[in-house]
């Protein structure tokens, strides 16, 4: 079992766990940093993603805002596969822009004009969707523009976390049927990729009952302007040093 896989999957099940992201928003570029190549890196992570998802919708499953993710079905994950069919043969660098753009979403609460200016630009969000599916199908970073969307909703934490969670795991879905499709086969062990799965479940368990439990609403919309502010500054320095 790799050391450094298991601490990068420690880590982000923690933030997946509180915000319905972060496995592959931040395991993705960890996994590149550490020498991993793009595809190799999904085939780890994209199963953990799902399972970690799929406890918080069986959990609230009530919650989730069922319109939104409608139109993630329709105007997302067409681009999704379509352009991570493609990113295997290129490389893309987009997290310069994607980083600039959570700093801007995470200062709204502070800056009028930037909340208003939000507004306007998910008014359009069928275009919004569509991008977001083109960056995540290239970069495996369309969870920022996610989160970046429902922090723009002001809904209550569940509501958050079950529409994120949810779109996220059919993101992850999405992209293990393209790789099986395009004939990429895992390189880790079986019995690797059942104990990191069985690890990163019981750091949910742990992290939803004795953190998540614990956050009330407006306490959680502030942590999640944290996260995405921390996200940008990271994807802004990852970018900047690539």
């Amino acid at each position: 079992m790799p050391v450094d896989i298991l601490a990068t999957l420690l880590l982000t099940t923690v933030i997946q766990s509180l915000f319905g992201v972060g496995i592959l928003l931040f395991g993705t570029p960890l996994m590149l940093l550490l020498g991993y190549e793009f595809s190799y890196a999904l085939s780890v992570l994209l199963p953990i993603s799902i399972a970690v998802n799929i406890l918080q919708v069986l959990k609230h499953y009530s919650y989730i805002n069922l319109k939104l993710y409608k139109n993630v079905l329709l105007y997302s994950i067409p681009f999704i596969v379509l352009f991570l069919f493609i990113i295997t043969n290129i490389q893309l660098n987009l997290g310069l822009i994607i980083g600039i753009f959570l700093i801007f979403v995470a200062l709204k609460s502070f800056f009028p004009r930037i909340d208003q200016t939000l507004k306007a630009m998910i008014r359009y969000e069928k275009l919004y969707l569509i991008s977001m599916g083109i960056v995540h199908g290239i970069t495996n970073l369309g969870g920022s523009l996610l989160t970046a969307l429902a922090h723009e909703q002001n809904q209550p934490k569940n509501i958050t976390r079950a529409t994120i969670a949810i779109c996220y795991a059919t993101f992850a879905l999405f992209q293990l049927l393209t790789l099986y499709f395009i004939g990429y086969e895992g390189g880790m062990p079986y019995a690797d990729n059942m104990l990191l799965l069985q690890t990163s479940i019981v750091v949910f368990l742990l992290t939803e009952e004795f953190i998540y439990n614990q956050i009330d609403n407006k306490r959680y919309t502030q942590l999640f302007a944290v996260f995405l502010a921390l996200s940008g500054v990271l994807l802004l320095l990852k970018s900047l040093n690539s």
